[in-house]
């Protein structure tokens, strides 16, 4: 492979900075995604299975809303309350086995009040009974790529064999914002009174939906096990970011910092196009062919999220085969760039050709026997001096 510095007009309209953007949280664990770059802003023991609490309730939704997405169920449907569920503590929705509340009402109550007895009302409709629905969802969690979690119940009260990494949790509250956008408005409800029998606990723990900082979701979760904890995403100007943070210490820990945490990821860093697609980047040369050259055109637009603090150019390498032999199709892939900006994760993009070039005759043949010549009579005249 050859490389070839980018063009000086395109590497110059474009600068990067210094990695002073780095943040320090308190968390235990935390991830920060931002979903239109696809970037991983931070990374703290993402990967580490560890108890969920309330935040494994998203899964218990996930499930739901698959349900309702096949047309098992509806929002109207009906569920029935066991025993069991009434009986579950923590945070419920004071539930009843006369109790027939339907999808939407339990949607409600388990991501507003954090109902524990509605996510078991919940496993059991779907799959009959809650240990059922556990084996559902570790089934579903590895189809969908959640490697590092497992389920034992469908609540997130504390158990052994109920863990979940904050890769796979911010994997979840992506699916969830992208694949069901006509539920994710619930996620910013603040308020839901179940037939008034919850005053108390009538209101959404998410510390971030009134702060008006575009936060829309999406779940809380505390347990002495697992500390305080949150999923969630807001949404500025077109741009999403998603975070997880689990292990704080407090209530109030938690509310100061997920909102550090949003400010930072909003403020340190700006998304940009960097090159726009079918944008002409250079002209290589063809080997045996009826034109000497072909240009290079960027086969798709380069959106990048960056530092916002610019000190510098951002560098850009374009790599392609040499020599680059004819017969060359319009659109065909030429070649790679790659965009880098430090500490921050590469771009690259196909580079196609912006012609078609036929293959020469036996004139292009001869200029490209007489080039080839005079190119090793010149290296021979180096080597004598």
């Amino acid at each position: 492979m050859r490389s070839a510095p980018l063009l000086a007009a395109l590497v110059l309209s474009f600068l990067t900075t210094l990695p002073g953007w780095a943040f320090d949280t308190s968390a235990r664990a935390a991830y920060v995604y931002d979903v239109n770059t696809e970037t991983v802003l931070m990374a703290k023991d993402i990967d580490q299975p560890l108890p969920p609490a309330s935040m494994s309730k998203l899964m218990t939704l996930n499930m739901l809303f698959e349900a309702l997405r096949d047309g098992r169920v509806s929002l109207d449907t009906r569920f029935t309350v066991s025993t069991k569920a009434r009986n579950m503590g923590g945070s419920t929705m004071f539930l009843t086995e006369q109790d027939r509340p339907t999808v939407e009402e339990l949607i409600k109550g388990i991501i507003v009040l954090s109902g524990n007895d509605a996510c078991v009302a919940v496993a059991e409709g779907l799959a009959g009974t809650e240990e059922a629905f556990a084996q559902l969802m570790n089934q579903r969690a590895k189809a969908l790529g959640m490697n590092n979690s497992t389920f034992a119940n469908s609540s997130g009260w504390p158990h052994p064999n109920q863990r979940m990494s904050m890769r796979d949790l911010g994997t979840l509250a992506t699916r969830l914002i992208q694949e069901f956008p006509e539920y994710y408005g619930y996620f910013a409800m603040t308020e839901f009174e179940w037939d008034g029998r919850a005053p108390q606990n009538r209101f959404n723990r998410n510390p971030l939906l009134k702060l008006g900082i575009g936060a829309d979701g999406l779940k809380t979760g505390h347990t002495s096990e697992a500390g305080y904890g949150l999923v969630g995403s807001a949404l500025q100007a077109n741009r999403r970011v998603i975070f997880v943070l689990s292990g704080l210490d407090s209530q109030q820990a938690r509310a100061q910092e997920s909102e550090r945490v949003v400010n930072w990821a909003f403020r340190q860093f700006v998304e940009r196009t960097i090159v726009e697609k079918d944008e002409r980047v250079a002209e290589i040369p063809v080997w045996l062919g009826e034109a000497e050259k072909v240009g290079v055109l960027i086969s798709d637009e380069v959106r990048m999220l960056i530092p916002a603090l610019v000190q510098g150019e951002i560098p850009g390498e374009m790599t392609y085969r040499t020599p680059l032999e004819a017969p060359i199709t319009k659109g065909q892939v030429i070649g790679e760039l790659i965009v880098r900006v430090p500490d921050m994760p590469e771009a690259r993009v196909d580079l196609i050709a912006d012609r078609d070039v036929a293959r020469g005759g036996f004139m292009p043949r001869v200029r490209t026997a007489a080039r080839l010549l005079f190119a090793r009579i010149a290296g021979t005249a180096a080597e004598l001096l």
